[in-house]
């Protein structure tokens, strides 16, 4: 009791191959708490116990915020490229696409760079370690081992795949439009892998939060913690387009 906590949101059925092995994104019967199960933003919300990882006691609790999408950067590159890779571009600067930027470099890649719109979230990007930051695919030089999108347009999922060395790698992790056309001749010819991926592991969520306790990874200059009735103009003026927050934190 009175502990502080990370909740690992994606809740599965605890009874087939996936929840037993510890890959409970992958089970049929999942659902997200604060999605498919209101209560995310609420002051009091019950959560199954697997689900709670507990953080360390001195720990900022918005790095604790931070476990969850972190997480999601820890499974791109663990699916795809454990050690890392020569180089790799990562499409998109917002919480996930820095979670991918952050993965890929702890896992031992030689160069990170990241394309990014927003002037200040490329400024953000460097801070965190990008070796190069371009404001349009048009300036990254094609030939890139690892391509991670994380936006999800139609335009973004075409670069990746257009800048990809042969036997390159492009792994969609943003999820903004749902059918996407394709070059596929040039993919198979490129002998090109295309990866999805959704989520994480129970052992990706605690190599997040290890990473964030032990202060490897982290968001950098983070944002102040806005009391939970300001939530609905907060998002208002996130959805009118990109602004220079990364992370919005609501607190009680």
């Amino acid at each position: 009791m009175g502990k502080p906590v990370a909740v690992n949101p994606i809740v599965g059925c605890g009874r087939c191959a996936y929840c037993s092995r510890g890959d409970r994104n992958l089970c049929p019967d999942r659902f997200l708490v604060g999605v498919a199960v209101p209560g995310g933003f609420a002051t009091v919300v019950a959560v199954a116990e697997r689900c709670l990882v507990e953080l360390p006691a001195a720990m900022d609790m918005r790095l604790g915020a931070l476990v969850e999408p972190l997480a999601n950067g820890v499974h791109a590159l663990r699916s795809v490229a454990p050690d890392g890779v020569d180089n790799a571009v990562v499409i998109g600067a917002g919480t996930i696409g820095l979670a991918c930027m952050q993965a890929a470099l702890l896992h031992g890649s030689g160069s990170v760079d990241v394309v990014e719109l927003h002037a200040a979230r490329r400024d953000h990007a460097r801070r965190l370690g990008a070796h190069r930051t371009y404001a349009s695919g048009s300036e990254v030089k094609p030939g890139v081992d690892l391509v991670i999108d994380a936006v999800g347009s139609s335009a973004t999922r075409l670069l990746a795949v257009q800048l990809l060395s042969p036997a390159g790698t492009a792994v969609f992790i943003g999820l903004h439009e749902d059918e996407t056309a394709l070059p596929w001749h040039r993919i198979v010819r490129g002998n090109h892998t295309i990866k999805g991926v959704f989520g994480y592991s129970d052992s990706d969520f605690r190599q997040a939060l290890d990473w964030l306790g032990s202060g490897r990874a982290g968001i950098g200059t983070m944002g102040e913690v806005l009391p939970l009735e300001d939530g609905p103009a907060a998002f208002a003026t996130l959805a009118k387009g990109p602004v220079d927050d990364i992370k919005v934190f609501l607190g009680a």
